[in-house]
């Protein structure tokens, strides 16, 4: 019996040897230490063996196992560091193609948008996108039942906690954190009910303003006509329109010329040549008041445009909905 066993071994250790699968050494182990297997057998007969034989037999067949069991388990750790021989490889499949990351294109607008603002002498904050009443409205001369708050459209957390609507909290939040002169621009995620090809629920924005003694409409005309040639190029023709917002005045809109038809009118323009791309004016004293700066000491300007416009305008995109739909055919043309 010793001598069969013995053999058993011999034949196990040579196949495990050429294995050259973890497949096949998955069925080399069921074949002689599985259930049916010739040595799980043989113990399991040891009980109607003469007891002399007994203690041989079972002391073989113990050894034997452990030792087939060894074996295949270094095999298995061999096969593991092993390249794949040249017969496993299915040739025919087709390759996967690991892709790179890179910014989004609307990240990449903002970040041009800052840099040039940084170049300028601005500097970066950023508030909550959970933002109370207060600082969202009051601060910037919107109390309650003010007609203008219909104009943002406002996602409520609770009564007086709203998803903020524009990053022009951070203007109330930093004026009462420094004092003059400040000049700041805020990035960030803002949050409105609308949607269509050119607005989504949730987009991004940047707000910019400056304070200071002396600063005037002039400052404020200047700082952004930079900015506009800077990032459209210097040819970009601009224009400034009067218009209402509550927290400046005088207020106004800046255009610059279709970037679609260079200005002889098409669809993307309404056949005006102009294009809409921003909003400004001098800060309110009402906004003065709230943070505690003499109004009449000091003046400032304030803006503020969406970024997400801005990416369409700059790769001629035509519906927002493909900035969110992680299209990779779409992204990877960034």
């Amino acid at each position: 019996m010793t001598a069969t066993l013995e053999k058993l071994e011999s034949e196990a250790k040579s196949e495990i040897e050429r294995c050259e699968s973890k497949k096949d050494l998955d069925s080399l182990r069921v074949k002689y230490t599985g259930k049916k297997s010739q040595l799980t057998q043989t113990l399991r007969s040891l009980g109607s063996m003469p007891s002399e034989q007994r203690r041989e037999v079972g002391q073989a067949a113990n050894r034997i196992k452990s030792e087939i069991e060894a074996a295949i388990k270094a095999k298995r750790a061999r096969l593991s560091t092993e390249p794949a021989s040249r017969e496993s490889l299915d040739i025919t499949l087709p390759g996967r193609t690991r892709r790179e990351g890179r910014l989004h294109p609307i990240i990449t607008t903002m970040d041009e948008i800052v840099d040039i603002f940084l170049q300028l002498g601005f500097r970066v904050e950023e508030g909550p996108e959970v933002e109370s009443e207060y600082y969202n409205f009051v601060s910037l001369n919107m109390p309650k039942d003010h007609p203008c708050r219909d104009m943002q459209d406002t996602f409520y957390v609770s009564e007086d906690v709203v998803l903020r609507t524009h990053t022009s909290p951070v203007q109330t939040r930093t004026m009462e954190k420094y004092r003059p002169p400040v000049r700041v621009v805020a990035p960030g995620k803002v949050y409105r009910r609308d949607a269509d090809v050119s607005h989504s629920p949730m987009f991004f924005q940047v707000e910019g303003f400056a304070v200071d003694e002396d600063i005037t409409f002039a400052d404020l005309r200047g700082t952004l006509t930079t900015f506009l040639h800077r990032f459209f190029g210097p040819e970009i023709p601009v224009r400034f329109r009067a218009s209402y917002f509550p927290f400046t005045e005088p207020s106004g809109e800046i255009d610059i010329g279709c970037v679609v038809c260079g200005g002889e009118g098409c669809r993307v323009c309404k056949q005006t040549g102009w294009l809409e791309i921003l909003g400004c004016g001098m800060i309110h004293p009402e906004v003065f008041r709230h943070v505690d700066y003499d109004y009449e000491k000091h003046t400032g300007f304030a803006f503020g445009m969406g970024v997400d416009r801005i990416a369409m305008l700059k790769y001629g995109i035509d519906d927002i909905k493909l900035f969110f739909e992680n299209d990779h055919r779409f992204l990877d043309q960034f």
